[in-house]
């Protein structure tokens, strides 16, 4: 059994507003666990439930890092490109004014062997490997 999951699985798993869904989705994560195949999250699902916390629950950026690093360390959940999660919440944690899309883009890139992320973004220019284009 390999499966992966939508935004909204996440989201019910991370804020519980929803008692039925996040019954089921528990129940999907720790059936998955137990068979040694646990869930996948991708990238843009991961992104969306960011855009998500922040602009629908209101989650403030420490409450969603938290969120996301703790998926990190479950053993039920695995990430498309582990390394990529971890370099993002990592700059975002260090940078005020870029958000998390930025930051996931960026690391993306350097984990894809791109030296240099362009961007016409002020606060997502000051990511390492980052340049303002002018």
């Amino acid at each position: 059994m390999s499966i992966a999951i939508d935004t909204n699985v996440l989201v019910r798993l991370l804020v519980r507003d929803d008692e039925a869904q996040f019954t089921a989705a528990r129940r999907l994560v720790e059936g998955a666990a137990q068979a040694e195949e646990p869930v996948l999250v991708m990238l843009c699902a991961l992104l969306e439930t960011e855009w998500v916390l922040r602009s629908r629950y209101k989650l403030d950026k420490t409450s969603i890092s938290g969120a996301f690093a703790r998926l990190l360390d479950s053993g039920d959940v695995e990430f498309e490109h582990e390394p990529t999660v971890e370099e993002a919440l990592y700059l975002w944690s260090q940078q005020s004014r870029a958000d998390f899309a930025d930051c996931l883009l960026s690391a993306r890139a350097a984990h894809l062997g791109r030296s240099r992320f362009m961007t016409f973004d002020v606060g997502a220019s000051r990511l390492p490997r980052a340049e303002l284009l002018a």
